[in-house]
């Protein structure tokens, strides 16, 4: 499964880049505010930083609005922005506008199967369930990565599903054990996948049982 970090934040980005496990970045328009920057400044300096799918998010309501900010956007980087549409019928035009002039996109907002299935016709490259927003509202929201996972596996979609809205590593943890391409994590729940009392204790004791052994 891939990994993205779902941030604008470039100090959080280029730490996780560090680390070798980041294969994209996730923004929107609340993520960059949080910095302070100008957007397309940012987004620039997040290209620099990762090689791979970065996805930007698009404020138009209307379908010829989106694909006119699309192809602004692409011209930062070509290969790698991902414009993410919100699912609506003006963002299913758009996808189907911005997918045959090969650019791609990322269909968010996503809380049922049946819109993951529309996206994924239109000919999304990802679509973005939010799990979190729906265990939020009391309904389990992984449940509707299962039956992604399955619907897409049964016609062979190429569209890819990027879990987000992840609150905790064990939305990780499902989202890798029901098959799905990727999940955008936020960083302070990347920081949490990586520690277990007990490996921070066997560090300790080795660390410990080392300095008991007689130097030369």
């Amino acid at each position: 499964m891939k990994i993205f970090i779902d941030s604008a934040d470039v100090k959080e980005i280029r730490e996780l880049a560090s680390w070798g496990i980041i294969d994209g970045v996730t923004t929107n328009p609340s993520l960059v505010a949080k910095t302070g920057r100008e957007i397309t400044e940012c987004v620039t300096e997040i290209c620099q930083i990762v090689d791979g799918p970065i996805s930007v998010e698009v404020i138009s309501t209307d379908a010829v609005g989106m694909v006119k900010e699309a192809e602004e956007w692409a011209k930062v980087n070509p290969k790698n922005i991902t414009i993410k549409i919100p699912m609506c019928i003006e963002g299913l035009k758009a996808v189907k506008i911005l997918t045959e002039n090969e650019i791609k996109t990322n269909v968010t907002l996503i809380f049922s199967p049946n819109q993951a299935l529309l996206a994924a016709k239109a000919g999304a490259t990802f679509i973005s369930p939010f799990v979190g927003r729906l265990d939020d509202i009391s309904h389990f929201g992984m449940e509707i990565v299962n039956d992604v996972v399955q619907i897409y596996n049964n016609y062979g979609f190429a569209t890819e599903i990027i879990v987000a809205s992840v609150r905790n590593p064990l939305h990780v943890v499902e989202a890798a054990r029901m098959g799905a391409h990727i999940s955008t994590v936020p960083f302070g729940v990347l920081k949490q996948m990586v520690g277990h009392p007990l490996t921070d204790a066997g560090i300790k004791k080795f660390f410990d049982d080392y300095q008991k052994i007689p130097k030369k």
